[in-house]
């Protein structure tokens, strides 16, 4: 049989789906899949693999941008939390009385 396993971001781009319709394909087992160490890849039946140069370097860009897209979402949910933690800490700077001397 011909075709090609792809990860859920290139089969998302190659059908024009978004991500979360393609794993809600694979957790209703629409699609042919396999898990490699906690990453899914689906079965791709007559994968066309002949497409132009500009048309591959396009799909690559959107891989690209989908990956950062993904990392920047990550990077600024991290950030807000660093945020968060800093206006905590602050606070109970400012909630703590003077210390006492020792005597």
């Amino acid at each position: 049989m011909e075709g090609k396993w792809l990860s859920v971001l290139e089969f998302a781009s190659y059908k024009g789906k978004s991500i979360s319709t393609v794993r809600r394909y694979i957790k209703a087992n629409r699609v042919k899949h396999k898990d490699v160490q906690g990453k899914y890849y689906i079965w791709v039946k007559n994968y066309k693999s002949d497409i132009n140069d500009e048309e591959r370097e396009l799909f690559e860009l959107k891989l690209e941008n989908q990956r950062l897209k993904k990392e920047n979402r990550v990077l600024m949910e991290e950030l807000a939390e660093v945020k968060m933690l800093i206006n905590l800490y602050e606070q109970k700077d400012k909630e703590l009385p003077p210390e006492i001397p020792q005597l």
